[in-house]
This record gives structure tokens, sequence and C-alpha cells, in this order.
């Protein structure tokens, strides 16, 4: 996704508080992170979501419900316009999307989860316990991330924003959205009780 990059860094970098935001709400549950960059008739979006809004846990998969419940989720967070509705006049479309589950030092946590099991089969009490701590060790360290790149005949007709995403994913209680649009950058909180955005007057 070569294109939405440099849109999403410029977004990410705009506001002074971005970088603080990020630090502060990427893994409170409930609270995810949007990033929406406007350049002509293109949009880019950046999700970054907590394991435990989108699926309701953030330990690595374990069971076959767990990766089903993943698959699903990163299938719909595929589709950035179900989630992220925009006026029908503008007439948007999805350029590139991508979605996956990621973890802050991934390949270390999947090595160990391994190991672990191979070390402590014959012990389940030690296993259990080990279990536990890694949760509560990790918790919070494991969100889904999204890309999406828009294209829009009419990027004029934009006045607004509808987060179905809230519909979707019952855990999520609030976005943090930081947005770049000609008219300069600008921080909104869409919360769950109000899953709109008004963009009048930002372009």
């Amino acid at each position: 996704m070569k294109q939405i990059l440099p849109l999403i860094l410029i977004t990410c970098a705009a506001p002074a508080i971005a970088q603080e935001t990020r630090q502060m709400h990427a893994h409170e549950h409930g609270v995810g992170e949007l990033n929406i960059a406007f350049d002509g008739p293109q949009i880019a979006i950046e999700l970054h979501a907590p394991g435990a809004d989108i699926v309701g846990f953030e330990y690595a998969a374990e069971t076959a419900d767990d990766r089903a419940a993943i698959d699903a989720a990163v299938a719909t967070l595929a589709r950035p316009l179900d989630l992220f509705v925009l006026p029908a006049a503008a007439e948007c479309a999805v350029t590139q999307a991508s979605a996956g589950l990621e973890s802050e030092a991934h390949d270390d946590h999947d090595e160990a989860g391994h190991d672990d099991h191979d070390d402590h089969e014959h012990d389940a009490e030690h296993a259990d316990e080990h279990a536990e701590e890694h949760h509560e060790d990790e918790a919070g360290h494991t969100e889904f991330h999204a890309e999406y790149l828009l294209t829009c005949a009419n990027p004029g007709a934009i006045t607004g924003i509808e987060f179905a995403y809230f519909d979707t994913f019952q855990n999520a209680r609030e976005l943090e959205v930081q947005m770049l649009t000609p008219a300069g950058a600008k921080g909104f909180e869409v919360e769950r009780d109000a899953p709109t955005l008004d963009l009048r007057g930002m372009f």
C-alpha cells in the first residue's frame, strides 16, 4: 500500500498531539484510533483498534473459534465503506484495503507460546499459570490494524461520516480521529452514543 503510507504519515505527523494520542489510547479497551487524510479525490484511512474492541479478546488465538473470530473480523475490516459510511453523492469506491491482527512483539510471543507448550506438556497446572500470566502481561498489546485508500468522484459532497463501525463491533466505545484536509488538521472524538462526524466547513 505504497500510495497510502505517505498520506497516513502526514496525517499522523500534522497535529502535534497525534503521537501522544496514539500512546495514550491505542491499547485502551474500547478506544481505537482512526487517521484520515484527504488528497483531492483520494482518501487515505488508517485504523488501529484493540483486539478486545473487535473480537472481544486480545490474547493470541488459541482455539478454532478464536481463529474464526479473527478471520471474520479481518474480512469485515477489509470493507471500509460498510464501517465508515460516506454520502452516496460523493461516489466513493475502495481502491485498496488491507487488514490484519498485530502484536508489538508478535514473533517473540508466538515462539514463546510454542516452546512453553513443548516444555510443559506434562505439567498442566504450570501451563495454566503461565497462560494466565501471559494474558495479563500482554493485555492491551494486540490490536487490529487496517489501511484503506478510497477514490471519490465527487469529494466535495463528503459532508460527514457515519460510523457503522460501532454497530459492527459492540465492544468499541470511541474512536480518536486525526484528520487532515485542505483546510488543515483537526482532531475529533467520535463515540458510540454519537456515531457521526460532521465535516461541513472542513473543505
